[in-house]
């Protein structure tokens, strides 16, 4: 059957083969632990270089869709294929990235302007510093409804709801 099919439109063949190889480590995501690294899956990891490209499939044959531009940008990880990694940002524009573009350093994107950094986590703690919408902060600890980041020196605890990058807890260090 195979050889008949490819006789009839070998680019199609070509290409359901490569569509069942590109979907399938997608798939692997609702299984709960990555097929490649039997990490959990999806989980964040942030970007190591100053600029990576998405590509459109795992390879370097592939189309470049979308390239991140912005070192230590939160990431999380839907796929995996060899040494590729599929990825998507906050807004879910990406693509297959290599893996060493990737670190498994946690940080997390602030999305509420002056987003407060408490003393503790607590609605009614004291304020040690503010964070502005857009700036990336590294991930200490989390606690339920509650995230422990760090930027620029300050550091303090911010509510889960003003960032993204935080859907599970980062290790305490």
């Amino acid at each position: 059957m195979i050889r008949a099919l490819l006789a009839v439109c070998p680019s199609a063949l070509m290409a359901a083969l490569v569509a069942a190889l590109v979907a399938a480590p997608a798939g692997a995501a609702d299984q709960g632990r990555g097929p490649v690294t039997n990490l959990p899956m999806p989980r964040f990891v942030s970007l190591k270089a100053d600029e990576a490209n998405a590509r459109r499939g795992p390879g370097t044959d592939h189309r470049i869709d979308w390239v991140f531009r912005r070192r230590d940008m939160p990431l999380r990880v839907i796929g995996e294929y060899s040494h590729w990694r599929r990825v998507a940002d906050r807004d879910g524009a990406g693509g297959w990235v290599h893996y060493t573009l990737l670190s498994g350093v946690r940080t997390v994107l602030v999305e509420e302007d002056l987003t407060p950094l408490r003393s503790r986590p607590e609605p009614g703690a004291q304020i040690n510093a503010y964070a502005e919408a857009g700036v990336i902060a590294r991930l200490v600890d989390c606690v339920p409804g509650w995230c422990q980041i760090s930027v620029d020196g300050a550091k303090g605890w911010a509510e889960a709801a003003s960032i993204w990058g935080e859907d599970e807890p980062a290790p305490a260090n």
